[in-house]
């Protein structure tokens, strides 16, 4: 696991960024953290890193939003999503594709219906733009590699 506070939307979109890089086509990205605490923000920096140009916007109200970038992105909210049964979670699933990656929002109710993810994010407000970023990896190589990538921001 690695851990680091982030104190402006930029040090959290470069945390989004750093992990981009780590992604390869079919990766899935779990993102947990109240209203407000970054999500969209890491995923904004994540999706500008893979090539993707334009508005990055929440998907609260659409479930998914899909960007072009060099491998296409899909940005999903599935806190409305009651179970990994749930209808919607086949659409959720599709928007993922196999030739992408995706960032998930409120994963924990589906999580039993997704892919292993490559990288979990846990975000907590830590007052005024503070953000406390726990970032853990599905294998120790991608531990070592978060692990030098907060190293790496803190230099």
């Amino acid at each position: 696991m690695a851990e680091i506070t982030t104190h402006t939307a930029e040090q959290t979109e470069a945390i989004g960024a750093g992990i981009a890089v780590l992604l390869v086509a079919g990766d899935i990205v779990l993102l947990r953290g109240d209203l407000g605490a970054g999500k969209t923000t890491l995923v904004r920096g994540a999706a500008r890193a893979l090539g993707v140009e334009g508005p990055i916007t929440s998907p609260t109200f659409t479930i998914a939003n899909a960007y072009i970038g060099r491998i296409p992105v899909a940005h999903l909210d599935t806190w409305r999503l009651s179970d990994p049964d749930d209808e919607e979670i086949g659409l959720a699933l599709e928007a993922i594709g196999e030739d992408g990656v995706a960032f998930v929002e409120w994963p924990d109710s589906i999580a039993a219906g997704l892919p292993e993810p490559r990288v979990s994010v846990d975000i907590e407000h830590g007052g005024g733009d503070s953000r406390l970023l726990r970032m853990t990896g599905r294998d120790p190589g991608t531990d070592r590699s978060l692990g030098e990538l907060v190293d790496n921001l803190r230099a």
